[in-house]
């Protein structure tokens, strides 16, 4: 998985209560049918330095044939997730070098009361920013279904997500706020 140092969360004991509080990991694995994930209830033991997972799937379920060869296994563990909209950085009104979490402006800011357009932001901002990135288009021929909590932004910024995320109101969107913000801010 591919982790910058600043998303990077080391703390075992803090997912190991992500881990508790959303228990429906998707499986994934390798073998012979290709790679194969499965959404699966589970239960964290602590036992050893990381802990051990209890779980089970459906005999009919042919992924636990794969899984029982032994192969190694990838269980991604899923917290909260919501788009943070460059409007609520106060550091935007400063410089103006901010940009979405998702680079998806038309899709996630049509529902903003002042929608963020490329154009808030200085054009050669946008250009380096431009080229840190890949795109790709991929034809979906199977859809199966980090912490990333602002970690690299400023306590301002935070506290400014924190808000935007607390009024804006949807369940994920007050956890993540409790999360992002920063001591005693919301």
């Amino acid at each position: 998985m591919y982790q910058p140092d600043h998303y990077r969360v080391e703390d075992v004991p803090q997912m190991h209560a992500l881990m508790r509080a959303r228990p429906l990991p998707a499986l994934i694995s390798c073998g012979s049918a290709g790679l194969y994930a499965t959404h699966l209830p589970t239960v964290l033991k602590d036992d050893g330095p990381y802990g051990v997972i209890e779980c089970h799937l459906a005999r009919a379920n042919p992924h636990w044939k794969e899984l029982a060869e032994g192969k190694e296994a990838l269980m991604i563990f899923q917290g909260p997730e919501g788009y943070i909209t460059p409007n609520w950085y106060p550091s935007k009104a400063q410089h103006g070098k901010v940009v979405p979490t998702w680079k998806l402006t038309a899709q996630q800011e049509r529902n903003e009361s002042e929608p963020w357009m490329t154009s808030d932001a200085p054009g050669t901002y946008i250009e380096v920013m431009l080229r840190g990135i890949i795109g790709f288009r991929f034809a979906i021929t199977r859809l199966q279904g980090k912490w990333k909590m602002s970690q690299n932004r400023d306590m301002g910024d935070r506290d400014g997500v924190a808000k935007g995320l607390s009024k804006r109101g949807y369940e994920d969107d007050l956890e993540m706020a409790e999360i992002v913000a920063p001591q005693g801010a919301i």
